[in-house]
């Protein structure tokens, strides 16, 4: 009879507690003395699919994380593509655009080196916006394959007329040669630190293709052969360190998915493939967070992204953040009032597809809108503050400004604004709100403008102006505590914003820098109670960014982009629970799209859950 040491090649542990599951190994078993109980737990493994690389490219590059990637170079297009974790984002150019390239390094300290056409030796470092030219490889190659970091990096294999055996590590300003690797090749892959460096697959023939499944292990000055992988293949990618290394896609020489893990000795094979087969692909990250993205599928290079996932946690569809398709308007437009939480939110105004304001209103309930009664006069342009039952709405073309309140069944005149306003931005309540920013008719010129409402009147005296005047902002809070964000400034193009600032009541501060720069974006905020200064997203913008962040009340993170993008949307409800709406899309057509938004975290590491044994 086969005891479990014998398969596992550990002994069963004899514990009086289970242990910290985030650290503990697949198939790990273990004695509870407490509870008398025999307990395992088994790993997930599994690629997901992330967001597209929006050019299609193979023979490219990368380097980074899965929040932090980067790819670079490729054919068709030389591309450098920036990803965190939801969306890409183009990066400065290579100076030399190439293909069949090595990289290292991370996200905003990357090297590049080699590539072709020709086998160059042109080595370049990213500094997290631009390209700019470093030491020269000793010997132009591609098809090469790189680890390290940009001031410690290592060059290895690859080929010009023929498969190279060359190493060369790079100190951050020149290259000098390396030990060797025992097994001459190109159409590698590699991993680790200029000290610790792996070296995996490949072809040792050139023009003809001989696939090796070989691996090697670099010390810091020889190279030393360690067991194969479970499948030989070449153009393939991979990520980690020498101890910790993935391993994915390539060809056999047919295109396959097939993923493997080394653990420092062996390779095993992954229960999870790529759902792309492709060889010639790019990748970062680490044995547990892999990053796949580009490549050839045949006939052409493709844009799939791809994610891996290995851990031992459950998997808590609650903690992770996503947009999902909600119930459209009634009627298509932009430029519409916004505000309320994700299962109660109004829209009313806007700009429909004939050219037209609009005196729409309508009611959300967190699957479908309802028409409710209309606007006294119909305009576009307005922002205000409250509830789906008790708003306030302002300003806009043509009225500029008129104000009407909302009780929820219908709109009626108050007390006009001070000045001719539209595209202003609001916070709080019908009776505690506080509105800023906009453009001044006539002009147009942007205004600093803060102005409070209590239900009856509007106030100007007190309040302090923003410290940059723009219009088309982003807001939430309260009266007291409300929040400003994106815009667009005066000066023309490119006139958009990423300040965020924060008001305590009497003081405007500046606040925490967006990733993008947006104007004309409303946020899920929307001036509604259910909002804060801590709990809000920025959503779309100028032009049809489909880009959304969340701000937690010190600094702005990336989210899941929308699955629609758009300028001129309006939105309502909070940072974990929001619901966007409306806006314009490419072509100048009008949407009536509603996208939900339910946010989270990572899945928390303590949520694995351990199976129980029977002693039989």
């Amino acid at each position: 009879m086969t005891e479990y040491s014998g398969i596992r090649g550990t002994r069963v542990k004899y514990l009086s507690s289970d242990p910290t599951l985030n650290t503990s190994t697949e198939g790990q078993v273990w004695y509870n003395s407490t509870e008398g109980t025999l307990k395992s737990l088994v790993q997930i493994k599994a690629w997901s699919s992330g967001s597209s690389l929006g050019t299609a490219t193979r023979i490219l590059a990368g380097a980074g994380t899965q929040t932090a990637g980067l790819a670079f170079g490729g054919f068709p297009a030389s591309i450098t593509k920036e990803y965190n974790g939801f969306n890409w984002a183009t990066g400065g150019a290579l100076s030399t655009g190439r293909y069949a390239l090595a990289g290292a390094g991370t996200q905003t300290a990357a090297l590049a080196f080699g590539g072709s056409p020709g086998g160059v030796t042109t080595t370049e470092e990213y500094g997290g916006t631009s390209w700019t030219a470093g030491g020269a490889l000793g010997s132009g190659r591609y098809y090469l394959a790189g680890a390290g970091t940009q001031t410690a990096g290592l060059a290895f294999g690859g080929r010009t007329t023929s498969p190279s055996a060359l190493t060369e590590e790079y100190n951050g300003s020149a290259w000098t040669a390396g030990g060797a690797l025992n097994t001459a090749r190109n159409s590698l892959a590699g991993a680790g630190i200029q000290t610790a460096g792996i070296a995996f697959g490949g072809s040792t023939t050139n023009p003809s293709v001989t696939v090796t499944a070989a691996t090697e292990e670099y010390n810091g000055s020889a190279w030393t052969s360690g067991n194969n992988m479970g499948t030989a293949r070449y153009t393939l990618a991979g990520a980690g360190i020498q101890t910790s290394a993935l391993a994915f896609g390539g060809a056999t020489p047919s295109r396959t998915g097939a993923t493997e893990e080394y653990d420092g000795t062996n390779w095993t094979t992954s229960s999870a493939s790529l759902a792309t087969a492709r060889n010639a692909l790019g990748g970062a990250g680490t044995l547990s967070q892999g990053l796949a993205f580009g490549g050839d599928s045949g006939p052409a290079a493709v844009t799939a992204t791809e994610e891996y996932f290995s851990s031992i946690d459950n998997y808590n569809p609650s903690s992770v953040s996503a947009w999902a398709s909600g119930g459209n308007l009634g009627t298509a437009r932009a430029y519409m009032f916004g505000v309320g939480p994700q299962t109660a939110a109004l829209g009313a105004g806007g700009y429909n597809a004939s050219y037209s304001p609009v005196a729409n209103s309508e009611e959300y309930n967190g699957t479908a809108w309802t028409e409710g009664n209309n606007l006294n006069t119909a305009r576009y342009g307005l922002s205000g503050a409250g509830t789906q039952t008790a708003a306030v709405a302002v300003g806009g073309y043509p009225l500029f400004t008129n104000a009407e309140e909302y009780d929820g069944s219908s709109w009626t005149n108050v007390t006009a604004y001070p000045v001719s306003i539209y595209q202003t931005a609001g916070a709080g309540t019908q009776t505690a709100g506080v509105l800023f920013g906009g453009t001044i008719n006539p002009g147009p010129s942007k205004t600093a403008q803060t102005t409070e409402y209590n239900g009856s009147s509007w106030t100007t005296a007190t309040p302090q102006n923003l410290n940059t005047a723009r219009s088309g902002m982003g807001s939430g809070g309260t009266q007291t505590a409300a929040i400003g964000f994106a815009g667009a400034v005066s000066g023309g193009p490119p006139d958009k914003s990423n300040k965020t600032e924060t008001y305590d009541g009497s003081t405007w501060t500046v606040g925490a820098t967006l990733i993008n720069s947006f104007n004309n974006s409303r946020n899920t905020g929307g001036g509604g109670p259910n909002t804060s200064t801590t709990d809000i997203l920025a959503a779309g913008g100028p032009i049809w960014k489909t880009e959304v962040e969340g701000y937690d009340g010190t600094s702005w993170s990336a989210k899941p982009a929308l699955a629609t993008g758009r300028s001129n949307l309006a939105g309502g409800g909070t940072n974990s629970s929001g619901v966007v709406f409306g806006g314009d899309a490419p072509g100048t057509s009008y949407v009536n799209a509603t996208e939900e938004f339910t946010g989270g975290g990572p899945a928390s590491p303590t949520g694995a859950a351990a199976s129980t044994l029977t002693t039989s």
